[in-house]
């Protein structure tokens, strides 16, 4: 283990005595924790979008089929996306606190093994791709690019928050274009919302590693803003907010996603207000709390439909 994970054990980002360390075998439990499969809070920020895009497209119920398929979609790629994150960031990793017992950076498994692991959920993502249309299959195969290049640019800018909100919200393109065939402008709303949606919970997130990162030269939004992050969290979440009204209002959804989304603004807001920024712990709390803000959209866009 390097000093930086005997230092700090207690900032490790993986789960101790969790399902892994009781039900997998030993042999299998870095590759679960690689692709993060143990810490599922990144997945469901990559699915949201998704589902908030399929349900956007669809008068009425969404497709219990393609709810099913993205679920699955998001939990492989964004493994392999975790993998080739720490291939890449393994050296980083070892210097963080929060970071410093992963697989990779603490020697349980090679780079080697990680990069076949990586391969096989490739793999796994591009059949459950290939069940969508053709246009959809394109534009799931652009994403890579993005994936591919953003665990770059912590190195080069202070704003790899921005890389991963185009991202991470692909899916918003994406789930529109597996209903519809096309992508139309209610979608890129809906895309350029999860941007900013992304920019705040990705800033809070960063906060947990800035003094870290600061010192061994990483680059971050946190590192950037420091003392005076809280006044941007409100810029975000308010255009976040106001983008995804655009994208409700331009497909004409009903009373109910209206009031989602009023319930929606008042959970990012208490974000803004509330998360301590120089406490990792609560910055992790806020981070997870993102996932409530999923449900209230996603639910207030399936009601806006058929009500």
């Amino acid at each position: 283990m390097s000093d930086a994970a005997a230092r700090n054990t207690e900032y490790s980002d993986i789960p101790k005595q969790g399902w892994v360390d009781r039900f997998v075998p030993p042999p299998a439990r870095p590759y679960i924790r690689l692709a993060r499969f143990d810490r599922p809070i990144g997945t469901w920020l990559l699915l949201f979008p998704c589902w908030w895009s399929i349900a956007l497209a669809t008068p009425g119920w969404p497709s219990l089929l393609l709810v099913v398929l993205f679920g699955l979609g998001a939990m492989i790629m964004r493994g392999a996306g975790c993998c080739f994150n720490d291939i890449t960031d393994r050296h980083y990793d070892a210097q963080v606190a929060r970071t410093a017992d992963r697989p990779l950076p603490s020697g349980q498994m090679t780079v080697g093994q990680a990069v076949i692991w990586m391969g096989v959920l490739c793999l796994l993502g591009l059949v459950i791709l290939l069940q969508f249309n053709p246009f959809a299959i394109g534009v799931g195969a652009a994403s890579l690019a993005l994936v591919f290049t953003y665990p770059l640019f912590k190195r080069f800018t202070h704003w790899p928050q921005a890389m991963l909100g185009l991202t991470f919200n692909w899916g918003a393109l994406l789930g529109w274009a597996a209903v519809r065939g096309d992508i139309q402008t209610p979608a890129l709303a809906l895309y350029a919302a999860g941007f900013f949606w992304t920019l705040g919970y990705d800033t809070i997130y960063a906060h947990q590693d800035k003094e870290d990162d600061a010192l061994i030269g990483v680059k971050s939004t946190a590192v950037l803003l420091w003392g005076g992050t809280r006044p941007w969290l409100w810029i975000f979440h308010a255009v976040a907010i106001a983008l995804i009204g655009v994208s409700g209002w331009l497909v004409g959804l009903a009373w109910p996603f209206w009031a989602a989304l009023a319930l929606g603004a008042l959970q990012l807001a208490w974000q803004s207000r509330d998360v301590k920024l120089d406490d990792p712990h609560d910055c992790l709390r806020k981070f997870k709390s993102n996932r409530l803000f999923g449900w209230l959209l996603f639910g207030g866009i399936i009601l806006g439909q058929v009500v």
